[in-house]
Parts: structure tokens; sequence; C-alpha cells
């Protein structure tokens, strides 16, 4: 075998090599579970440290060799792995002195201990927990030099376009000293550009992208599978499907922010439409549906599960669309088919809100990704609910779309060869990735003491209330020139915070989905003295704000959380923009009784506790925190379920339709 061959396993094997995605039996379910009192869901990461004595023992060898000479010994030891494989650290020490040496000739970085035993976990297919602000991109590169060295295709899968482009371009020059190539895949690229990206030696994609691109391929491949039979298509045609695919297979992923990209993405299942044929008189039947919603009551026709986000119609609301039903057309003579659209429709007007899960722009509806507060302006809700929203806003109604293919995040990821990831919040969900995944966490210690201070939080009685109590802790903050970052839930939330902003005069910059292009812009100018930042889940996951001159000396960064998300682990990604790599910094958390999370079942212990303020305002506070962590908890388990519907439907719809073909 050629040392300079990176193209794994050889086409001769096989075209796309991935791993059989096996439905689940109970008893093997069982079993799964069964090891985590044996095993446990976290592994200490004393067992990890083992590797650094030897690297350490060879890193001043390789810190005398020319560029040259140091290259090649990188290719050689790659090659040595690949025939050793990842678990053989005596030969991985050394490959790791050798790409912390060319960091930090190239990018003017050396790793750290607590990096090299993140790096270390991903080469053995686990989790490492590393707290926010730890080089995880940095670390990254570790297994994925070494798995791209051993001639392995490596997908480093990020949570959006800007932190793929970011790091593929930051990290780029590292994996080209050896030799290596490296793509970045984004929304946008034509077909020729994503395949020439995938066929490089170390691919940066964002999430979705690659999970289409895989859908794609699935439509390009039809009902064949056999890569005996696609490579000898070239004998006798002219469009061989070889040549249309963009992927290689599904060999080394390495997912950042792997809680978002394996947990919190996984509620809702991928799926690539083609044009429907669409059914005269369609859009009148939607139209007439919203206008008879509207007429309905809640509490009285309906009753709405905030938590949940689901929505029963009662009795008396089944009697009113069946009286109204017998006035209109023939669509309304079905009772199933009736009921299910006004369902659809009351969760078009009440769960789906303008600036939280969507925005309107040049007319056109456009989905706001809830977890990383971002457009995805080629996106689209399937069942006729983004045709009911565009009737709702009065936009043009688009014809509603055929499903040609699907996936969920959970079965697409479990059929990488080797799949690990690295997140810097991960505890509160180790079981659900090992039960899905079959990925173990560790939790990697700091490289220096953690700086970071959680201050007492406060609690208004409005939302208003609240806005007036951050704008004058911000005045005090920037008065010390200390910059603040403030997170907000929603698009709407970020905006109605600046109008209270501009309206006393203070000076900000607003980071959400209307201002994606100038991301790049706002963050650096975030950590500046006395700047100050209003941003949604934008800011959330993998943004490095860098201290400006003097901001040390005066405490770092000061994060204030507005309001709770629905996962507290989003709200722990935010509070970790502050105090990175032994900074100071600081956070506190804002709450009100009119926050999204005590709307519902929870309304009521909120509002009573009102009553007791201010005459007994610790008491008061004390039930209004209590209440909205019981809904955030409650929340996040009406997702897991969610997650875990979502992952029996596909299984169950693959075994369904397994005499014509899988599911996508």
């Amino acid at each position: 075998m050629k040392a300079r061959s990176f193209d794994y396993p050889p086409p001769s094997y096989s075209l796309r090599p991935e791993k059989k995605d096996r439905k689940r039996s109970l008893l093997k379910t069982a079993g799964q579970a069964a090891r985590v009192p044996l095993l446990g869901l976290s592994v200490s990461a004393g067992r990890l440290a083992g590797i650094l004595p030897l690297i350490r023992a060879r890193a001043g060898e390789f810190s005398t060799l020319d560029d040259a000479r140091l290259a090649e010994e990188g290719r050689r030891l790659g090659m040595e792995i690949r025939r050793a494989g990842f678990k053989a650290s005596a030969r991985v020490a050394p490959l790791f002195a050798v790409i912390s040496e060319v960091a930090s000739r190239t990018l003017g970085m050396r790793h750290f201990d607590c990096q090299f035993m993140g790096g270390w976990a991903l080469l053995l297919g686990m989790l490492p927990e590393m707290e926010t602000g730890e080089g995880k991109t940095l670390t990254a590169t570790l297994a994925a030099g070494v798995a791209a060295l051993a001639g392995i295709p490596v997908h480093v899968v990020c949570v959006n376009d800007y932190l793929t482009e970011r790091d593929a371009e930051e990290m780029g020059p590292l994996y080209r000293f050896f030799g290596l190539t490296v793509g970045c895949v984004t929304h946008g690229l034509t077909n020729e550009e994503r395949r020439a990206a995938y066929g490089c030696n170390v691919t940066y994609c964002c999430n979705k992208e690659v999970v289409f691109d895989y859908l794609r391929d699935k439509l390009t491949l039809g009902r064949v599978t056999n890569s005996l039979r696609l490579q000898s298509e070239h004998l006798y045609s002219g469009n061989a499907k070889e040549e249309k695919l963009l992927l290689r297979g599904l060999h080394f992923a390495i997912c950042d922010e792997a809680d978002s990209l394996l947990v919190d993405e996984a509620r809702t299942p991928l799926i690539i439409s083609g044009s429907g044929q669409g059914e005269d008189g369609e859009e009148n039947f939607l139209a007439e549906v919203l206008s008879l919603t509207r007429t309905l009551v809640e509490g009285k026709h309906f009753n709405i599960d905030r938590h949940e986000n689901t929505i029963d119609l009662t009795a008396a609301g089944e009697e009113r669309i069946t009286e109204a039903g017998a006035l209109l057309g023939r669509a309304w003579a079905g009772s199933i088919r009736r009921n299910s659209a006004v369902r659809q429709a009351l969760t078009a007007l009440h769960i789906f809100r303008p600036d939280v899960h969507y925005l309107v722009r040049d007319g056109k509806v456009q989905i706001i990704d809830e977890y990383t507060g971002r457009l995805m302006p080629d996106r689209s809700w399937e069942r006729g609910i983004h045709q009911l929203i565009e009737l709702k806003e009065g936009c043009e109604v688009t014809r509603q779309l055929e499903s040609l293919a699907r996936i969920t995040y959970q079965r697409f990821f479990r059929r990488y060869l080797h799949l690990c990831g690295m997140t810097g919040t991960a505890s509160e969900i180790s079981w659900e990735l090992w039960m899905v995944y079959g990925l173990r966490v560790v939790r990697i210690p700091t490289n220096r003491p953690l700086l970071r201070k959680r201050l007492a939080g406060r609690v208004l009685p409005t939302r208003d209330g609240k806005y007036q109590a951050i704008l004058k802790r911000v005045e005090e903050l920037t008065g010390k020139g200390r910059p603040v970052l403030i997170g907000t839930p929603s698009l709407g939330a970020s905006e109605s915070l600046s109008a209270v902003f501009n309206k006393a005069g203070v000076a900000h910059q607003v980071l959400n989905a209307k201002y994606d292009r100038e991301e790049a812009a706002i963050v650096a100018e975030a950590g500046k003295a006395r700047a100050v930042t209003i941003a949604t889940n934008m800011a959330g996951r993998g943004t490095d704000i860098k201290l400006g001159e003097g901001v040390r000396e005066v405490g770092g960064l000061h994060v204030i959380v507005s309001e709770s998300h629905d996962a507290g682990r989003i709200d722990r990604q935010l509070a970790g923009r502050c105090a990175r790599q032994g900074d100071p910094g600081s956070f506190e958390f804002f709450y009100s009784a009119e926050d999204v999370l005590l709307e519902g079942n929870r309304a009521g212990v909120a509002q009573w506790a009102v009553k007791l303020y201010p005459q007994n305002a610790p008491l008061w506070a004390a039930v209004v925190r209590s209440a909205i962590h019981h809904s955030q908890k409650r929340t996040e388990r009406a997702h897991s379920r969610i997650r875990h519907e979502v992952l029996k439907q596909d299984e169950r719809m693959d075994t369904l339709l397994s005499f014509s073909g899988p599911s996508e």
C-alpha cells in the first residue's frame, strides 16, 4: 500500500461503506440498558490520562525536524495506525505529538493536556464533555488528523454554516501541511462543488447538508445497491450512477456540539420533497379551514398543551366542525380529513408564532431553527402546515410537495462506521446518548481553573419590568467598562429588548436571523469594553468572544440570560460564552412571571405568586423560580418522548415499506 494513498476502503471492497442500521429488538435494548450499572454512563477521565506521558516522551524529537521531515513522519505514523487501529496508544501518542507540533507552526496554537485527552476519547468512540471555551475545535484536529492520515475519510459535522466555514478555514492549514485536502460543505453549493468537498480527506460539513446529501444519493441509487453492479455501469452506460453520487460513504464522523446534533435536532425527521401533483381546490379548502378555525374558542372548542405542543378538539369543537362542514363542499365530507385539517390549522395559528418559529421576508415564510436561531430558507413544514402559515400571514401559497425520502438524525448518525462527538453539555442526556448511539460520556478536566461566576438572578412580575431591570443592570456594568452579552430565546424577544434599549439611548448590537450576514463582525466587537450585544441562540454555541483591551482587569464578559430556554443545556451554553480559557467572567438569570415557560399549565402558579409581590418578595421569587425549573424539566421530558416516538415511527415505516424498498 502506498504511504500517500488516502482512499479508504479501496473501491473494490465497497462503494459506499456504512454501518447497517438494524431495528433494535426489545431483548437487545434491555441488554444494553442492563450494561449501564456495570459500565456506567460516564467514563473516568483518569483512564485517558495514560496517553499523556507517551506524548511528552516523543514531543521533543519532533520539534527539531524541518517541515518536510515532520510531514513525512506524520504520514508514516498514519499508515502504522491504519494497520494497528485507533486503540494502539503507543502509535497514536507520537502522531498526536506530531499534529501538536504542526499546529504550533501553522496555527500558532499548541494542544493542551485536556485536548489530548479529548482527542484520545474521540478516537476511542466516546463523547468527551469539555467545558465551553476549552478549545473543542482544536481538539477535533487530533482525531480528524489521525483518521485522515490513516486513509479514512473524515466528516467534522458542525451545527451551522457559520461555524462550518470558520472551522474549515482556521484549521485547514494544519491538514494541508501533511498534504491532506480539506473540504467545506455549506448551503448553496452546486452538486459538483459538494462532490469535490466530500472527496477531500477532511470535510467540514453542516449537519443538515450532509444528511440531505445522503438522501439525495439514496434517490440517485434507487434500488441499485450492489457495488459491483454500480461500478460495471461504466461498461454499458455513459450516464453511470456512481458518477452522480455526492458522498463516499459514512466512514468517520466527529460531531461538534454533539448534544445539539444528536439529541436536540433529532425531534424532527429530515425529508426531501419533490413537486407534488396537488389537488384542484386544495388552496380554497385550506382557506376555508383557516377561516373556520379562527372562530373556534380555546377552552371551549379545543385545548392546548404548551409543553407537548399538542392540540385536542373537544366534543363541542368536533360538533362545531361537523355543523360547518355540512354547509361547505365535498371536501368537508370526510370527518377524518376535516378534523385533521382543523388541528393543523389550530397548530398554525396558536403553536407557530412569527419571529419565533418563522420570519416573513420578501413575501415568503422562512423557518427559524429554534436551536440555532438561524434561517432555513429552503425548508418547509409538511402536511399542509407551511401552506396554512402562508395563508395566515397573507403570503403567496406554495404547492404542497410530495415526500420522496426521509430519515431521522438517529438512524443517519448510527450508520457511520466510527461515530464520536464532543460538547460542553452532555451529562444531562448521557442515558439517551448511550441507549440511542452507544456513546459514553467522559468528563474532561479544564486546562486552567474555571473563573466563571454565577450571580444571584432577579425575578420580576412582568416582562416589561424585567426588560427595564436588564437595562439598568447593563448601564451599571458598562459604566465599569465591562462588555455585556444578553441572550434571548427568540428573534421577537431580541427585537423587543432592542426597542427598550433604543428608547433609552443605549448603544448596542443585535445578532439574530435578520442580521446573519453581519455575524462575524458583531461577534468580533462583542468582547470590547462597554460593548452591548443582544443575541438569540446564534451566539449560544461555538461562538468565541475575544476580550478587548483592559476587559480582563474589570471582570471580563458578563452574560445575562434574559429568559430560560426549553432545555437547561441551552442556558449553560449561553453562560459558557464568558470566562473562557482561564479568563474572568460572570453570568446571571432574569426571570418574570410572564416568561414563555410559564404559559399554559403553570401560568396559574405564576399569577398566584404575583399576588404576593411585593409584600413577600423572597417567597414570590422562589415560587416563580421553582415553577420555571419544573416547567423546563417537563418540557425536556416531553421532547425526549417526541424523539423516541420519531425514531420508533421511522423504524416502523421502514418495516412497513420493506417490501418495496427502504423508506429513504
